[in-house]
């Protein structure tokens, strides 16, 4: 349904003049729908195309250009492309530092899909570093201990010493200690 949807979105606005937001939605919309609908080589140029057209006419909705970042990012995963959503992911986390502040919690949730992406990419100790200096820190303050998203952060910095290759037992203990 969500692809008959999308294509009929794209169908509807493609006549619009380029700047139409509704036109640009159009492209978000079907490149969101083939992605969730796993075909995500075809979901690439329209996410690219959305992406490329609200930086250029709608540059001052920083917030719906960070989402679009976003579904990109995801779709360049998913396409095994890893180096380039990780250079997304932390513009991504960058811009919502600086649009919505360190403790929104949009913002925390950006800085979650950095570490999961530092993890995939066997960067612990960059995920390590990001999750104890900054991210635990304002997830608990802000969130609460139980919130979804700081249980998720605890649970990544478990990742992040007990799948380095280098972890020592000390690491196993932490990780144990933080999982309780």
């Amino acid at each position: 349904v969500e692809l008959a949807l999308g294509w009929a979105a794209w169908k509807m606005y493609l006549g619009r003049p380029e700047a139409d937001q509704y036109r640009i939605r159009g492209f978000g919309i079907l490149g969101g729908a083939l992605r969730l609908n796993g075909q995500y080589a075809e979901a690439l140029p329209m996410m690219e195309a959305a992406l490329a057209l609200t930086q250029r006419y709608w540059s001052h909705d920083e917030h719906s250009f960070l989402v679009i970042q976003g579904d990109l990012a995801n779709c360049l995963d998913e396409l095994g492309r890893n180096d380039a959503a990780l250079v997304l992911k932390r513009e991504i986390y960058a811009g919502a530092v600086a649009l919505l502040g360190v403790s929104h919690e949009d913002t925390i949730g950006c800085g979650g899909n950095l570490v999961g992406s530092l993890i995939v990419q066997k960067r612990f100790d960059e995920a390590r570093s990001l999750l104890r200096e900054q991210l635990l820190p304002v997830a608990q303050r802000t969130l609460g201990a139980d919130h979804n998203f700081t249980l998720t952060l605890k649970r990544n910095l478990a990742a992040t010493l007990t799948n380095n290759p280098d972890c020592i037992r000390d690491d196993l203990i932490e990780a144990e200690t933080i999982m309780q």
